[in-house]
């Protein structure tokens, strides 16, 4: 047995592992990206906490991540819901809500940056609605910025969401559907007493893969917005691609990584946690 698995091992040990730690121990040096190195300890992570911008974007990146989880989550769930009911249209549907995930992220924000133009579609169309007073600059204004990015994402991957709640749907048990409609539950009593707590491990495996996803986010706020304006949608995946790869701060980059790493790991950690122990309570 072990025999089968050395290969796997040795794989993983040489592309995961071996990397992770090398990054973590770059963090500690003033790599400048060549050989030569050395060490200095956390005057890396002295430095990243000195560094406003690093706050502001773990700040957007925690929020970024926490309107997508849920609301992607909740369309999903809301067009599941309606795809359970509906078995006529289930598999056309299904199929158009997954079509935005056939698109690669840099196209599907090329097309959103269009759209989210002054003059672009959103604004034409709210225009045409006789609605202009909502015309906005989208992705010009920072208090809508980063929203606007995270629609992009929601737009993208809710398909994602919706068809893992539908696979949830689809294995409820009749005979408890079948019980609950002769007992005159239906509706939101339904929803709420008897689809919601089934649904609890489909719930946890959207949030825990839309938690982790919108957390590590790069290319929507690069191609959209590169950051602006003035900072409103600076990822810490964006201080990464920076530092290392433009600003001559390799090692301070790899140690703003490490602390995206933590983030995720904790935050993920804790949620997935969370919503198991809710799985075993209901």
């Amino acid at each position: 047995m072990a025999a089968f698995l050395l290969p796997a091992i040795v794989v993983y040990g040489v592309f995961m592992l071996y990397p992770l730690a090398k990054g973590v121990y770059l963090s500690f040096t003033d790599s400048l990206g060549g050989p030569v190195s050395n060490f200095v300890g956390v005057d890396q992570y002295k430095a990243m906490a000195d560094q406003p911008d690093v706050g502001d974007a773990l700040w957007h990146t925690v929020l970024y991540a926490a309107v997508v989880v849920v609301v992607q989550n909740a369309i999903g769930l809301l067009f599941a819901n309606m795809l359970f009911r509906r078995p006529k249209v289930r598999k056309v549907l299904s199929v158009v809500l997954l079509t935005p995930t056939l698109i690669s992220p840099v196209m599907a924000a090329f097309i959103w940056s269009y759209l989210f133009a002054p003059t672009g579609g959103i604004n034409a169309l709210l225009g045409t609605l006789g609605l202009g007073s909502l015309e906005h600059i989208w992705l010009g204004d920072p208090s809508t910025a980063l929203y606007s990015v995270a629609t992009v994402n929601i737009w993208m991957f809710a398909g994602y969401s919706c068809a893992i709640f539908l696979a949830s749907y689809m294995n409820l048990p009749t005979e408890l559907l079948d019980a609950a409609a002769v007992d005159g539950a239906s509706g939101w009593r339904r929803f709420r007493s008897i689809e919601w707590p089934l649904l609890a491990p489909a719930l946890t495996v959207n949030v825990t893969l839309s938690l982790i996803g919108s957390l590590k986010v790069f290319e929507f706020p690069l191609v959209l917005t590169n950051g602006g304006p003035a900072g409103a949608t600076d990822t810490l995946t964006l201080l990464v691609y920076r530092n290392v790869f433009g600003g001559g701060k390799f090692a301070f980059g790899v140690a703003i990584s490490v602390l995206l790493l933590v983030t995720v790991v904790v935050l993920s950690s804790a949620t997935s946690s969370l919503l198991r122990l809710r799985e075993r309570r209901v």
